[in-house]
Order: structure tokens, then sequence, then C-alpha cells
């Protein structure tokens, strides 16, 4: 079996979001599916966490450049992404 992906994970939760939405499922297939869905969301939320934890921003503080990890920029930086 291939190894689960954010990108998979996301999109089987979408298909699973539809499948509820179009209330075609027996209440013992629905709350199969919305288990499925709280895993596939929690999958998901961990991996966003992660990437979010290796993200840096690129900073300019007095013509240097630095990075910084994601969250912990320091007042005195401009923030190039604007």
């Amino acid at each position: 079996m291939a190894k689960k992906t954010f990108e998979t994970a996301l999109s089987k939760l979408e298909k699973i979001t539809e499948e509820l939405e179009d209330g075609d499922l027996t209440l013992e297939n629905s709350l199969k599916k919305f288990d499925e869905g709280v895993q596939l969301a929690g999958f998901c939320s961990e991996q966003l966490s992660d990437a979010k934890a290796k993200v840096e921003l690129l900073l300019e503080k007095d013509g240097k450049i630095e990075t910084l990890p994601f969250g912990e920029q320091e007042s005195g930086y401009k923030d190039l992404s604007e």
C-alpha cells in the first residue's frame, strides 16, 4: 500500500465530505465515513503543523538578511514578503 500523503488524505476527505453531504448513505455507513473523515482530518492537521514548524520567513534587519522560524518574527525586522 502506498504511503499516505497530505494530498491523498485531503482528496479522500473531500470525497467523504461530498458523500456525507449527498445524504444517500445509511446511518451506519455515514458513521463509518464520519469516523474515517475525523481520522483523515487529524492526519492533515498533523501534517500542516509539521510543515508550519519547518517554514522560515526571510527577513531583513539593518541591511542583513536573516531567517527566523515561522511565528518568531522580532520587532525591527522588515517582512520581505510585503
